[in-house]
């Protein structure tokens, strides 16, 4: 895609069911006690990255999560900690009715259905769920209509999403990347970068 303008990615800081391994999909956690404080410290990240963090536009999924990671991190900038627009197209990928397991309590419940899903990870759909495929379908007018610098709160699927769309990795390879909570994912020339 051409023409994109610098994205500022911010997955939403942690949530007890990161720490137990639960698939969350669009299910909406709170985040937990190191979640508000990654989402301070991301504020710092972004402080070296932006010139004026109150001139930049916000764009953020609605699930809670994510919202409250931007409001903190809002705040610590001195921001109004609510002035931001939130898209559902940003939402996390959904997992269906695996969400609220682990991959052991699925592999009890659906034993095959990991192994399948490793064959063609871009591709498989959850029951009931969605691929990073149809994601990126559902990402693709929202990348489409961005004019300016912004900073998104989002999720890691959505991260996964963006690095196959915008930065040309591979749709195998982008959902084996790693997408870390506290720092903050540029996208700029076709690359991204953390910090």
């Amino acid at each position: 895609m051409l023409g994109i303008p610098r994205i500022l990615f911010v997955r939403h800081g942690e949530t007890d069911w990161n720490v137990e391994g639960r698939l969350q999909g669009q299910t909406d956690i709170p985040l937990n006690a190191l979640g508000r404080y990654q989402s301070e410290d991301v504020a710092r990240r972004l402080t070296k990255l932006l010139d004026d963090p109150a001139q930049s536009r916000w764009i953020v999924s609605p699930l809670g999560r994510t919202r409250e990671t931007a409001e903190i991190a809002r705040r610590t900038l001195g921001l109004d900690p609510t002035a931001y627009e939130t898209d559902d197209r940003l939402k996390e990928i959904t997992f269906g009715i695996w969400e609220g397991n682990t991959w052991a309590e699925l592999r009890g419940k659906f034993p095959t259905a990991e192994a399948e899903r490793e064959k063609n990870k871009w591709g498989y759909v959850p029951p009931q769920g969605e691929s990073y495929e149809m994601l990126v379908e559902r990402l693709r007018p929202w990348l489409e209509s961005l004019s300016q610098e912004t900073v998104v709160v989002s999720h890691g699927g959505v991260a996964r999403a963006l690095m196959a769309v915008i930065a040309d990795i591979a749709p195998q390879e982008a959902p084996r990347h790693e997408i870390h909570q506290g720092r903050v994912l540029v996208f700029e020339n076709k690359r991204f970068k953390w910090h």
